[in-house]
């Protein structure tokens, strides 16, 4: 979990680096994330990239209540969309929320309007922009399991 943690945090860090930080042989610390990788619970390493010096001003959820007939169609389309970045199929008051980033809310409602609104199948929406938001760290990197 140590190990696991650490990479959160810092997924550049090199093997030597961690090896000093958390007390483990370098070679050791190799083969264990290795393994970790070939048991795929790592899945990737990655960057954080600042939105907004790319331009994105603006990051909203939409719920969208779709025409079941046109499902696989309607999942299709919204992967094509550039500006839609997430797809989750829920529970609840919807069947999927989109997550959609776009350069500001003019933008923001156009995407929703032309490219979202007007796609096959899609019956009505709901936009939600995001006004604030503050990640945590999971649970899992908190506690000891």
């Amino acid at each position: 979990m140590k190990l696991l943690f650490e990479l959160t945090m810092d997924g550049s860090i090199s093997v030597p680096t961690l090896s000093k930080k958390l007390g483990i042989n370098a070679s050791v610390l190799y083969s264990r994330i290795k393994r970790l990788m070939k048991k795929k619970l790592i899945k990737k390493f990655t960057v954080e990239i600042d939105d907004s010096l790319l331009g994105i001003g603006v990051k909203a959820s939409v719920g969208i209540n779709r025409d079941p007939k046109h499902k696989d169609d309607i999942h299709k389309t919204f992967m094509g969309i550039p500006e839609v970045v997430s797809i989750s199929e829920v529970t609840g008051r919807f069947d999927i929320i989109i997550q959609v980033y776009a350069k500001d809310l003019e933008a923001l409602h156009s995407i929703v309007i032309e490219k979202i609104g007007k796609v096959p199948g899609v019956q009505n929406s709901e936009t939600f922009v995001e006004l604030q938001k503050t990640d945590k760290d999971p649970v899992y990197l908190t506690q000891t399991i």
